[in-house]
Order: C-alpha cells, then sequence, then structure tokens
C-alpha cells in the first residue's frame, strides 16, 4: 500500500473518529498525524510545518477583534436598527435580514459567530410580528452564508491559501465566489420564503415598538466600529496581513478599555482554531505523500466539464454533513478545486470553489449541526411551555428536509450559472 493510500485512510478515520466520539477533529487529526508519518517514513518535523502560522494570525486576530466589538453590543444593535427600518412592511424584514446576515457577517468574523447574532434576532422578530421564526432564522442565515467570503473573514483566509502559486487572482475570484453563493442564498431564501408561506402573513393592527432597534449607540460602540474601518486601513492602504491588521486595532481597543480582554479572549473560538490547523497539518501530511494529488485525479475521472460544478457542489455538500466546513470542507476541496479543473480541462476552477463554498454551508441548517440546533435551542427559551415536545420534533423533521432540499437546489444553480458567472468575472 502506497503513501498517498496510507495518508488518505488516516484523514478518513480523524473524521470518522471525530464524528462517531464527537471531539475536536484538530486534536484527532494532529494525535493520527504522529503515527501516519512514522508508518510511511516522514519525519515529525512534517507535521509541524503543516500548522499553517499565517492562517493562525488570520483566525486569531479576526476572531478577536470581533469578540471585541460584539462584548460591546455593537453587532447586535446594528441587526436590530436594520430590522427596525421594516416598520410595517413586514415584507421588507426576511430582506432586510438576508442583507444584515451578508454585511455583519462580511465585516470581518465569518459566518460562525453571527449565528449568535442573526438566529435569536430572526425568531425574537418572527414571533412579534406573526413570521415562522424558522423561516426568519433560515433568511437570516442564508444572508449570512453570501457574506462569509468577503476578502476579510476567516473563510476567505483558506481560499487565498488555495490560490497561492496557482496564477489565479484573488482580486477576482473572490468576487466571483461572493456571487455565486449569494445568488445561490438569495434563492434559497425566496423558496424558504414560498414555503413558508410567509407572503401571506400580515402586519398586526398594533405593533409595539422595537425598543432594541431604537436605542443609540454607545460611545464604546462606535469606537468599536472605528476598529474595523481602521483595520480595513490598515489592510488596503498599508497592505498589513489582514490577521496583524486586526491584532493591531484589537490591542488599541483593549488598551482603551473599550472591552473586557479576558472575557474577549476567552471568547475567541479556540476549539475552532485548534481544529483548522489540525486538520491541515495532516492535509499537509495527505498532500506531501501525493493522497491530494490522488483523490483529485479519482474526482476528476468522474467529472465532465458540464458536470464538474454539480458534481463538486455534491461532494463538499455531503461532506458537510460529516464534518466541519471551515475545519475540513474548505481547506480540503478549495485546493483540489483547481487541480480538478486542470484535469478536465475547460472548467474554471473558480465555479468549482463557489461549489465548495456553498456545499460545506449547506448542511449548517440541519438540527444536528450548530445553525440548526441554536434555532431549536432558542426557539425553546422564547417560547418557553409553548414549545412543546412534538413541536420540537417537528421543527426538528422540517430542518432536517430543509437542509436535504438545500443541496438540490444548490446542485441545480451549480449547473445553472456556476461557471457562468466565474468566467464573466473570472475568466480562465
Amino acid at each position: 500500500m502506497g503513501a498517498d493510500i496510507i495518508s488518505i485512510i488516516f484523514f478518513i478515520v480523524a473524521i470518522v473518529l471525530a464524528f462517531i466520539r464527537k471531539i475536536n477533529i484538530g486534536i484527532v487529526a494532529l494525535a493520527l498525524a504522529v503515527p501516519c508519518t512514522m508508518l510511511i517514513g516522514l519525519p515529525g518535523k512534517e507535521i509541524i510545518a503543516g500548522v499553517n502560522g499565517n492562517l493562525f494570525i488570520t483566525l486569531v486576530g479576526i476572531t478577536l477583534l470581533f469578540s471585541i466589538v460584539n462584548d460591546t453590543g455593537a453587532l447586535g444593535l446594528l441587526a436590530y436598527k436594520i430590522v427596525a427600518v421594516a416598520g410595517r412592511r413586514l415584507w421588507l424584514i426576511p430582506i432586510l435580514l438576508f442583507v444584515a446576515g451578508g454585511i455583519i457577517t462580511g465585516a470581518g468574523p465569518g459566518g460562525i459567530p453571527v449565528l449568535a447574532i442573526m438566529i435569536p434576532m430572526g425568531i425574537a422578530v418572527g414571533i412579534r410580528v406573526g413570521y415562522n421564526p424558522v423561516m426568519l432564522s433560515l433568511i437570516g442565515i442564508c444572508g449570512m452564508t453570501g457574506g462569509r467570503f468577503s476578502p476579510i473573514t476567516p473563510e476567505t483566509a483558506i481560499i487565498f491559501s488555495a490560490l497561492e502559486n496557482t496564477g489565479i487572482s484573488s482580486a477576482s475570484a473572490v468576487p466571483a465566489i461572493i456571487v455565486n453563493v449569494t445568488l445561490f442564498n438569495a434563492v434559497v431564501a425566496i423558496l424558504l420564503f414560498i414555503a413558508f408561506k410567509g407572503y401571506k402573513v400580515k402586519a398586526p393592527e398594533q405593533m409595539e415598538s422595537d425598543e432594541e432597534g431604537t436605542k443609540s449607540f454607545t460611545t464604546k460602540q462606535w469606537i468599536s466600529f472605528g476598529g474595523i474601518i481602521a483595520m480595513l486601513a490598515l489592510i488596503i492602504f498599508a497592505k498589513v496581513n489582514v490577521g496583524l491588521a486586526a491584532l493591531i486595532v484589537s490591542a488599541v481597543l483593549l488598551l482603551c478599555h473599550i472591552a473586557d480582554d479576558g472575557k474577549c479572549i476567552k471568547s475567541v473560538p479556540w476549539g475552532t482554531i485548534l481544529m483548522v490547523l489540525g486538520v491541515g497539518a495532516l492535509l499537509h501530511i495527505v498532500a506531501k505523500t501525493g493522497g491530494i494529488a490522488l483523490l483529485t485525479q479519482i474526482l476528476a475521472g468522474m467529472m465532465s466539464p458540464s458536470t464538474a460544478s454539480t458534481f463538486m457542489a455534491l461532494s463538499a455538500g455531503l461532506l458537510s454533513f460529516v464534518s466541519s466546513a471551515l475545519g475540513v470542507v474548505y481547506p480540503t476541496m478549495m485546493p483540489m478545486s483547481v487541480g480538478i479543473a486542470q484535469q478536465i480541462g475547460g472548467v474554471n476552477p473558480v465555479a468549482l470553489m463557489s461549489a465548495v463554498a456553498a456545499g460545506g454551508s449547506c448542511s449548517g441548517i440541519s438540527p444536528m449541526s450548530t445553525g440548526g440546533a441554536m434555532i431549536i435551542a432558542i426557539m425553546a427559551v422564547e417560547l418557553k411551555d409553548k414549545f412543546t415536545k412534538e413541536q420540537q420534533n417537528k421543527v426538528f423533521v422540517q430542518l432536517l428536509v430543509i437542509a436535504g432540499a438545500n443541496l438540490l437546489v444548490l446542485m441545480i444553480c451549480a449547473f445553472l450559472f456556476f461557471d457562468i458567472i466565474a468566467n464573466i468575472l473570472c475568466p480562465l
């Protein structure tokens, strides 16, 4: 058995063990990387070389900065203000939630932290005005997913890493991915609105004023927003690394006591960072032994230029049901997209990366994933005794069915327009 196959087996075992035992896959991946390298004759320093220092700085910097901003309550208040604009024009609320999800996520924190804002807001607003709270939460998540791939999010840091030394410009690739993913999620949001019959909901005769949305931003909140602008200025004009720019701004904000440093440091998703870096280290071994090239060759052999994006979307979507998008799907399949496109010929790798980007988020609304589980948990808190066991089971099944339907819609969208948009915005 070749070293490439052995390394792939170790990688699959890491995913299966972490899924079955429900523990951080990064820890499992790092642990299995040791016997893997010993078995195939690679030195242990290759594991350390596989820990991406640049990605670590980016993830820590971005998440710390937005832990500080979130600690001031600025992001949550901004989201409520966006929704409060709708007033009695209920048809605007789903649109504003979609836009708010994209804007807040795209400002830098990435998808995972924004779930804690969009889901509670969607449920609270839905209960108050008469919309199905599950529908509003899912529409907010759809908007959030499009925003995950702005140039300063942790998700896009993985895309930049995948594009290194490929000759593909990230300046044109990232916008193409954003447009594809956002359009797909807009289609899903519209279908959700129709499926839940949101068009039949009328504004109540008497609507209470949204107290949260009428509050004014505090000085600390304005300063925290200024920190985001300062970070962007450092990145754009001073050409500072994204993570380092975020760390510089974070340090200044903490020195000014804008937020509590201990609380913000604890809020950094260290488990997610360990997951991404640990899986990356094992993937480095897989790539070093030719495992990634082998997987690329196998997938390419099953595709044609017309079905490549659809098949890639299916593969990423299915993988996302058993593993983390940020920790496994994106680091594994983004680099493979370039190789697969080259082997098939006539396929834009950015279209395949768009399929991976959208597919990796497909399972997020499943009740067995963070988004879906959070919807059920927060509905139980908001509705209390009214949210009976029967209703919980109904929502569980709803979310499971929607997650599956989401993947089907993605495959259709990938076939219809992913290649077209990629060729327009990022031609070969």
